[in-house]
């Protein structure tokens, strides 16, 4: 989780600057879509969180 928030913080939230909470709220889910779904990963063997998970089981 402090891997994701790090991440998050950096390329999210210190790029943009929001004016309403709907805002942020939509930078928030694009973000986790984004992380989970596109977002490869090198200690995942270059997968994205998503592939990951579905590759394990």
């Amino acid at each position: 989780m402090e891997n994701f928030f790090s991440h998050f913080k950096s390329e999210c939230f210190d790029r943009y600057t929001f004016r309403t909470g709907e805002e942020v709220k939509h930078a928030v889910q694009s973000y986790i879509h984004f992380y989970n779904h596109q977002r490869f990963q090198q200690k995942l063997n270059n997968l994205n969180p998503y592939e990951y998970r579905t590759q394990a089981a």
